[in-house]
């Protein structure tokens, strides 16, 4: 059982109400030294990014291709060093904050703070890096405004938070040594409930690996595995059954190229496709293109932009979409059945290694509408799109379990951590075993850019 310290004294702040008698509080600009150091003359050429999903990293680790690029002129850079506890005046209230572990040179709109005395810096640390205190934080900088999706996601206009205000946030001060047994102790139950996240992260990768091999087995073996076959001609599709034909996609369904301004229709953006799911979301409101593609129901979309990310699905509606996708129209065949090929790992592929232009990738329809299509009798097409349709309904259940287990471990860790460094448990007396210290491994699987809220205009 959880234990209590003896007595409280209460603090009233935004997310800590009362904290262990012995506790202080303090503002911020009285625990911490900002520091000053200009890298002008250069000093080093090692850039430091900060963003909410990673911390403090060097630039070149950084995940996506969001936020600006570096600064050709260095010395426009502040220099960070060892230990120091960065934090995005921009982006601090969606988590962008941590402790570098480089020294380098770190962009102006990073504070880079460091103890005015003998403070553990990581339990610090665990406090910005906390939810409910990157909350309270929310209206300190004059005119911020915050969005909140409906996963809890925070987006903030790009408005400062001066040192004027966060010098004045209020932080509670344990001891010196329980700032330590703190940090060991988060740590470790850290460290476990982050394992935990790892094998459940682990098992959606096999789920969905399995998902895209039972779509490119059925979409160019079929269902019967006693089938006479033939060699198809084609040799990424291999051996297909006998009596299935070969197709140009171009002789399965054509290309519309008609275009509209766009005008009060429902738009779909490539944000709004999922990657491999063959399915959209239309609550991410996003400004459609200034000309955009029209598509009528039971047009298929396939995304030409980054083909690699999957984006395909079938419309069930009239409207406007993006021009990076390919409207496919006059379809000759099932189109359940045409949409997981389309999304057939192989021929994603195929169409994937035929793109041009580094920075945005793109195919086009000469290539991919001369790509091969495999084509069953109609009635098969009807069984194995039913299959399917079952198979992914299955396999996305279990992969929404898992990722409902991954939210309970973060809930639980979040909660943990806010328990602790707020003195609501005390763990002074808790001995803490060896252990090897784990971090949680981020889900890149479906990321298309990174979460720009987290290091926008930090580089």
């Amino acid at each position: 059982m959880d234990k209590e310290y003896a007595s409280y004294t209460t603090v009233d702040q935004k997310w800590v109400a009362q904290i262990p008698s012995h506790w202080e509080m303090k503002r911020l600009k009285g625990v911490f030294a900002m520091r000053r150091e200009r890298n002008n003359p250069i000093q080093t050429d090692f850039i430091l990014s900060l963003t909410a999903k990673q911390g403090v990293v060097p630039y070149a680790e950084k995940e996506g291709t969001g936020g600006n690029k570096p600064k050709d002129d260095l010395t426009q850079y502040n220099i960070c060093r060892e230990n120091d506890l960065l934090v995005n005046c921009m982006n601090v209230v969606s988590g962008a904050a941590g402790v570098s572990k480089y020294y380098g040179a770190i962009s102006p709109v990073y504070y880079a703070f460091y103890p005015r005395e003998d403070e553990n810096i990581w339990y610090y640390h665990y406090i910005f890096r906390l939810i409910t205190f990157q909350r309270s934080l929310i209206g300190l900088g004059k005119g911020i405004l915050m969005h909140e999706s409906d996963e809890g996601v925070l987006t903030s206009v790009r408005m400062r938070i001066s040192m004027n205000y966060l010098g004045n946030v209020m932080l509670p001060i344990p001891p010196r040594d329980e700032q330590c047994q703190i940090v060991r102790f988060l740590d470790w139950k850290v460290s476990e409930i982050n394992r935990l996240i790892n094998v459940k992260h682990r098992q959606i990768e096999r789920l969905e690996e399995l998902k895209k091999a039972i779509v490119s087995r059925v979409v160019t073996h079929g269902l019967n595995p006693d089938v006479k076959m033939k060699d198809s001609g084609v040799n990424w599709i291999g051996d297909i059954p006998e009596h299935w034909e070969v197709l140009k996609l171009k002789r399965v369904t054509s290309l519309s190229n008609e275009k509209a301004s766009k005008q009060g229709a429902i738009y779909i953006g490539m944000e709004n496709v999922l990657s491999w799911k063959g399915s959209y979301d239309l609550n991410n409101q996003i400004n459609p293109e200034s000309v955009c593609s029209v598509f009528s129901k039971g047009n298929i979309l396939f995304g030409k932009l980054r083909p690699y990310l999957a984006k395909c699905i079938i419309s069930d509606f009239d409207g406007i979409c993006s021009s990076e996708f390919l409207v496919l129209k006059n379809i000759n065949c099932n189109k359940k059945y045409l949409l997981h090929y389309l999304l057939n790992p192989k021929f994603i592929d195929i169409v994937n290694s035929s793109t041009y232009g580094a920075k945005m990738p793109r195919a086009n329809w000469n290539f991919i509408g001369n790509r091969s299509v495999t084509i069953p009798p109609i009635e098969e097409q009807q069984q194995i799109a039913a299959y399917l349709d079952e198979q992914m309904l299955k396999t996305e259940a279990a992969i929404a379990n898992k990722q409902k287990q991954i939210e309970t471990l973060q809930e639980l860790k979040t909660r943990l951590i806010s328990d602790v460094v707020t003195g609501k448990i005390d763990v002074r007396s808790v001995e803490i075993p060896d252990y090897e210290y784990v971090e949680e491994e981020t889900d890149m699987e479906n990321a298309t850019v990174e979460d720009e809220s987290s290091d926008e205009g930090s580089d």
